[in-house]
């Protein structure tokens, strides 16, 4: 094997395996408890609640229903826009990754950088697909949120009706209801399948990815770590600028949701990465595409706890963007910005 080890390497195994294991087992009780959660409330609010009972659906941590992936959290704004918006990402992050690859090679995949821009480049992709079937299925039936707003409404003008109506007329009323009810908030709630979970897990992963990517770029390589390809020239400014900018505007305008847990994909991600970088060099590879991850210094641990605890701040800091847009937006546009449901 080409990779010498020393003591010290064990601790960074050490870090990256703890980093590891520990986003599975965040995915583990948060994922998977996401699931039963809404199952078991689901039944209890729609199928067995007493006839008195209020009907307050709360909806589980990480919850995605297929609306949410294609419609836009503006009023009004048809979901062509999103698609556009998004098809147009795409074969900018596309063209833009032509151009690194025949300016250099295949070589330039063992750099980070175009690791996340071909994931963000990804997520474009899919989210457009997703996009373009969520303006069939505009076109085809009606919005399940108006819907469901227009139950809420005729609901609350029931519950709010004089009690010297009929007994009889108020029970079957409100069974009619709840019956309405039950099927608006299956389409409203209908949870996304894994192509709207991998859409949803990997806008997570690039927000995070994407400002780890920028921040090191510009606040560490090109000020202290700059090299023949790791320098700053139009084509990796772009990429360090287009990233993030083309995110941000999807996320101005799209409804996903962007629970904290999720940072755990984001640790996977960067974990596989290293650990990619680990296996290539096991097997010959000399050279170390980034001088931080190097694991012939007595300071790479050091270098290596740095990288695993940054992550949470790059993750903060989009985490802190999505909600200053869910919080502030419905202040100053109250009539035109919908909040995620």
């Amino acid at each position: 094997m080409a990779l010498e080890v020393a003591w010290y390497d064990f601790v960074c195994f050490g870090i990256v395996g703890m980093a590891f294991i520990g986003a599975l087992c965040v995915l583990g009780m948060n994922e998977g408890a996401s699931q039963r959660d809404f199952d078991s409330a689901y039944e209890s609010l729609l199928l067995s609640r007493p006839d008195n009972e209020v009907v307050v659906n709360v909806l589980p941590r990480g919850h995605v229903s297929t609306s949410q992936l294609w419609t836009s959290c503006w009023r009004g704004l048809h979901p062509f826009y999103l698609l556009v918006t998004r098809f147009f990402s795409f074969v900018i992050m596309i063209l833009f990754l032509l151009w690194d690859l025949l300016l250099y090679d295949a070589s330039i995949f063992v750099y980070y950088t175009e690791w996340t821009f071909t994931l963000v480049t990804i997520y474009f992709a899919l989210g457009s697909i997703l996009s373009a079937y969520g303006c069939w299925q505009f076109y085809n039936k009606p919005s399940p949120r108006d819907g469901a707003r227009a139950e809420f409404l005729k609901r609350d003008i029931e519950e709010t009706m004089p009690t010297n109506i009929n007994a009889y007329q108020e029970k079957e009323t409100k069974g009619s209801i709840k019956l309405q009810s039950r099927y608006v908030e299956e389409e409203f709630q209908q949870r996304a399948g894994f192509w709207g979970y991998l859409v949803q897990t990997t806008y997570q992963t690039c927000a995070g990815a994407a400002i780890l990517t920028d921040i090191v770029f510009w606040c560490l390589i090109v000020p202290f770590l700059s090299n023949s390809h790791l320098r700053l020239s139009p084509l990796m400014g772009c990429m360090h600028a287009l990233n993030v900018a083309l995110l941000l505007l999807d996320t101005a305008l799209n409804n996903l949701p962007f629970p904290w847990f999720r940072i755990a994909y984001f640790v996977l991600w960067s974990c596989g990465y290293v650990i990619f970088q680990w296996i290539i060099h096991a097997y010959g590879f000399k050279w170390w595409p980034y001088p931080f991850l190097e694991l012939n210094s007595k300071w790479a641990p050091v270098w290596y706890l740095c990288l695993a605890v940054i992550h949470i701040p790059c993750y903060g800091v989009y985490s802190l963007i999505v909600r200053a847009k869910i919080t502030i937006l419905p202040r100053l546009f109250p009539q035109a910005f919908l909040r995620p449901y």
